[in-house]
């Protein structure tokens, strides 16, 4: 039976992926198959023992975007399309995000993750750091099943995301640029995820080396526009419509994209102006804040500063490459979905 305009999706399109719903078919196809990642995902981390299925179950059930699998299951339709091999790689490919953030939010002594209290709030950090650690075997184990190159990108992939971590708690060395550090550190921790999802659905949808390597260096622009963006995101979102509060990360001390370009501005500024209102912003985001009034001053400050705009730009600038990586690929609704995307993760709100 042939797909019509009223033909409703088998679940929402994601945000970017509405160009999608210019055909039908493949945009039911994409929906099916990451309804059924997302049983596979849930299965994979359920246990019989009662604490270990809370625990392993608790992110995944607190939702989250799914960036990692749905371009796992949109790059296998660049070739053969999806079958069962591309939707293990999917759930293994969120798998292993869920890992690191377990990791992370204990390193990070976050109390929030997805609108409700971080794992390690719960249980523990101990409890927590298992956790990941379990998911990270189970997840390790699936993508054997899938072959000898699978478990290399997944390795190779697990190493990255390490040694991000690594380098982002240690912080630049003494003559490191600390820009150019920290454009490494999301390159290791975020992009490399989301380039490996792209590039086992090209590897198992039967696409060749050349395109598989355009969708890999896709992906890893993305995943970097998509952090970038985020950084902005910090101090610019509604908090109601978002459900983030504004600054945690200049509360955190993270030194986020704008507060680099802050320092920047600082060390070789255009103007004598430029250089004393970088430097009284800075004092705000170095000092105390501990209150809620003082954390809104100095993110009212910083979103007021130029670097907010230029912070922008640099992310709209890794969602161009992420689009000029696939432009010798032949036009598609698929590729169509990709450049779309490239540009909604730098222009989402949340």
């Amino acid at each position: 039976m042939t797909e019509s305009a009223a033909d409703p999706l088998t679940t929402k399109l994601p945000a970017g992926f509405d160009v999608l719903a210019e055909d039908l078919a493949l945009a039911n196809e994409v929906s099916e198959a990451l309804t059924q990642v997302e049983a596979d995902l849930l299965g994979s981390l359920a246990s019989a023992d009662e604490l270990v299925n809370a625990s392993a179950r608790y992110l995944a059930q607190a939702g989250g975007k799914r960036v990692r699998p749905l371009l796992t299951v949109l790059t296998s339709m660049i070739g053969d399309g999806v079958d069962d091999r591309v939707r293990r790689a999917a759930a293994v490919m969120e798998m292993t995000h869920l890992a690191t953030l377990y990791h992370d939010d204990v390193m990070d002594s976050a109390p929030v993750r997805r609108g409700a209290p971080a794992a390690h709030q719960v249980w523990g950090n101990s409890v927590a750091i298992l956790t990941g650690d379990l998911i990270l075997a189970r997840a390790s184990r699936l993508m054997s099943e899938l072959g000898v190159e699978a478990s290399k990108i997944q390795a190779q992939t697990f190493e990255r995301l390490v040694m991000g971590q690594l380098h982002e708690t240690v912080g630049p060395q003494e003559d490191e640029d600390a820009y150019a550090h920290y454009l490494r550190v999301i390159g290791d921790k975020t992009g490399s995820l989301v380039a490996a999802a792209s590039r086992l659905g090209a590897h198992f949808g039967g696409c060749s080396e050349e395109t598989i390597a355009m969708l890999e260096e896709y992906g890893e622009a993305v995943g970097v526009a998509f952090q970038l963006a985020d950084d902005v995101i910090d101090l610019t979102a509604d908090p109601e419509s978002s459900g983030k509060t504004r600054g945690t990360d200049l509360r955190e001390g993270v030194s986020t994209l704008p507060v680099l370009m802050l320092r920047q501005h600082a060390q070789s500024p255009v103007s004598a102006q430029d250089q004393q209102e970088a430097a009284r912003v800075l004092a705000m985001i170095d000092g105390d804040l501990s209150s809620d009034a003082a954390l809104a001053e100095a993110v009212a400050a910083v979103v007021a500063h130029p670097v907010t705009e230029e912070s922008w730009q640099v992310a709209h600038s890794w969602a161009e490459k992420a689009k000029d990586a696939i432009t010798e690929l032949p036009s598609s609704t698929v590729k169509s979905a990709l450049l779309a995307f490239a540009d909604a993760v730098v222009e989402r709100e949340g």
